[in-house]
């Protein structure tokens, strides 16, 4: 008989996105910076958009949905992050309207099942031109349901 390795939670939505901490990532006390939380939140949203083609490639008019800005970020730590290693974000959107939209992560082990911080951020659209707030995307809008948290 062989045994098995406990199965990790199973998400009820969002998606759980896999990043790495590295040695730099760090402070004095070997501890994860509260800084490269919130990037590392940043980059797992990066990866999970380019999935659905939206990405800055340098040029703002033509970025669409990924010319935007965040309006409010918050973030709670639970537990700190004392190794570098494998570990994951998991992203989901709590409310999409016409041209904002908040989102929930938690920075957690990479199965999901330790949480390390939780938070929250709110992130509008913007006209490239005018920097007002424009319109999502049909094309974020339906990749955005699909992360919505039910009863969200």
């Amino acid at each position: 008989m062989t045994a098995e390795a406990p199965t990790a939670p199973a998400l009820s939505y969002g998606r759980l996105i896999p990043v790495t901490v590295h040695f730099d990532d760090l402070d004095a006390l070997g501890l994860l910076h509260n800084a490269r939380y919130p990037l590392m939140v940043e980059r797992a949203w990066a990866e999970l958009w380019e999935e659905h083609g939206i990405r800055f490639e340098g040029d703002w008019t033509a970025a669409g949905d990924a010319c935007n800005a965040v309006r409010e970020l918050r973030i709670g730590y639970e537990a700190p992050v004392t190794r570098t290693g494998a570990y994951a974000v998991h992203l989901w959107l709590e409310r999409l309207g016409t041209t904002g939209l908040t989102y929930g992560f938690r920075f957690c082990s990479r199965d999901g099942a330790v949480t390390y911080a939780r938070g929250s951020r709110v992130l509008v659209r913007l006209d490239a031109k005018t920097l007002r707030p424009a319109p999502w995307s049909e094309t974020l809008r339906a990749a955005g349901r699909e992360l919505l948290r039910p009863g969200g």
